[in-house]
This record gives structure tokens, C-alpha cells and sequence, in this order.
């Protein structure tokens, strides 16, 4: 056997014996390409940079420091590469905070309030209710208390059909006992000489006659007392009932002096403390 077939069949047991290592294929690794600019696609990160792009990108993208408080401007490289579209929309929102100054919220108007409040519900005493009434008058009578602002209709085992009532003004009290002489559904109002004398001088002037309806401060119903000027009505401001607020008429809800409307006739005892 020849020399050089004895070393050819040394190197085959020695490749047999010692296994190979797949870090000893190359005797130095190959480097890895990056590429420069981190907003190019994840492909190009793990293949590099092809060759026609690698000459265009800027190695380093410039940028220009100002002092706090005025205007930021980026410098952009001349050439980058082609972005993704979502990123584009991130970059151009940045940049109109950036350029464009926050706009203030309007100022919110407020409301002008009135010196007095205006109350418009009605407390909810003054509704109408069952309630006991001890009394030495007949069922069907009718009693109101302008002190406590309460009409009673009395009726039988010591109960009565209690309702809030509106009552004379200051000046304008009254007492006494009188029966119903008529019944009117919408009453038209025809507001005495001295009324609108005395509202004129403080600068309202009231019509010689108004219609019956909605806008009419008489209400719905309508019940005369005698030979009074002095009524049992409705009303077309149900927030004032509670108070004391007419020239002397007694005033109810609408719905609650159509109610005492049907309840009651001609001739009904009515008696005013």
C-alpha cells in the first residue's frame, strides 16, 4: 500500500470517529444586515437591505434642538423608504399637534337667574285628599280656611274631601257665609272698575272683558257666591294655589274645581274663616 492511500484511509476513520459540529462549517460566521432605517418592512430586517435601496438611506436622521416654548420642526432625510400607511397617519397627526395650536374650549354661557325663584309645582299638601274633618256643619257643606289655605267639603262619618286653595291678598281678607247662586263652565271674566283702576296704577292694564278659556284667569269652573263679587274658581297659574295672591276670590287647580264642580249644586252652604 501506497503512502498516500494509507493517509486518505487515516482522514476516513478520523471523519468517522469525531463527529462534526454544525458551528465548524465555516470558520467565520457571516455577518448579520440590519437595516439603518427601523420603519422598513420585517422582511428586509431579516434578509438586510437590498443592494439598489442600501445607497439611498440616510445613515442617521438629522435633528434640530430648540429652546422649550416655540415651534418644533423635524428635519426629514431627503430619501427614505416607502412607509406603511398606518404610520403615515400616526407622523401627520403628530406633526398638527405639533404645527397647530391647541384650540380652547368655548366659553360655557350661563344662565341668568332671576332675583326671586319662580316656583311652578304645586306642595304636595295642597292636593286633593280624604282626610277627617270633625265638624257640626251638614255633608255638602262647604268650609274653607283661608288662614291654613284648605277648603273642606264635609262629608258623612266625620270625614271630608280636602283641597289646596288659593286666597285674598293682604288687604283683601274676608269672612262669611254665603251659598252657591250659579255655576258656570269657562267663565268669561269681567274684571270690576275698581280692579282695573288700581291695577293701572301700577301699570297693568286689564281688558273690560275677557273670553272664557285656557288663558282666562277665571279657569275651568266657576262658582258665585251670592250677591258677591267673590267666586270659587280656577285658575290658569296652579303654582300660586297655597298662597295668598287674589283680590279676594277663592282660587283652585283647574282640574280640582272641576272636580268640587260636579260634587256640588245651587243653594250649597258655603262658609269662609
Amino acid at each position: 500500500m501506497s503512502k498516500t492511500s494509507l493517509f486518505l484511509a487515516l482522514l476516513t476513520s478520523l471523519s468517522i470517529a469525531l463527529p462534526v459540529q454544525a458551528s465548524d462549517r465555516y470558520k467565520s460566521r457571516p455577518p448579520v444586515m440590519v437595516s439603518p432605517d427601523l420603519q422598513a418592512s420585517w422582511v428586509l430586517q431579516l434578509g438586510g437591505v437590498p443592494a439598489q435601496t442600501r445607497s439611498s438611506v440616510t445613515p442617521q436622521r438629522q435633528r434640530q434642538i430648540v429652546p422649550a416654548g416655540r415651534q418644533r420642526v423635524v428635519v426629514q432625510p431627503q430619501q427614505v423608504l416607502r412607509q406603511q400607511p398606518v404610520q403615515q397617519q400616526r407622523r401627520l397627526v403628530q406633526q398638527r399637534r405639533v404645527l397647530l395650536p391647541q384650540q380652547q374650549p368655548a366659553e360655557q354661557q350661563v344662565a341668568m337667574r332671576p332675583d326671586k325663584p319662580v316656583r311652578t309645582q304645586i306642595e304636595p299638601k295642597f292636593l286633593p285628599q280624604m282626610v277627617e274633618y270633625q265638624t257640626k256643619h251638614k255633608p255638602g257643606t262647604i268650609v274653607i280656611d283661608t288662614r291654613e289655605r284648605f277648603l273642606y267639603l264635609v262629608m258623612a262619618d266625620g270625614m271630608a274631601k280636602r283641597y289646596g286653595v288659593g286666597v285674598g291678598k293682604p288687604g283683601f281678607e274676608w269672612a262669611g257665609t254665603h251659598k252657591v247662586t250659579s255655576k258656570r263652565e269657562w267663565p268669561d271674566w269681567r274684571p270690576p272698575q275698581e280692579m282695573i283702576a288700581r291695577e293701572a296704577a301700577k301699570g297693568h292694564f286689564l281688558p273690560a272683558h275677557m273670553p272664557g278659556g285656557p288663558e282666562n284667569p277665571l279657569g275651568a269652573r266657576a262658582l258665585y257666591l251670592g250677591s258677591t263679587l267673590y267666586r270659587i274658581h280656577g285658575t290658569n297659574a296652579p303654582w300660586s294655589i297655597g298662597n295668598g295672591v287674589s283680590s279676594g276670590c277663592i282660587r283652585m287647580r283647574n282640574e280640582d274645581v272641576t272636580d268640587l264642580y260636579e260634587r256640588v249644586k245651587v243653594g250649597t252652604k258655603v262658609i269662609v274663616i
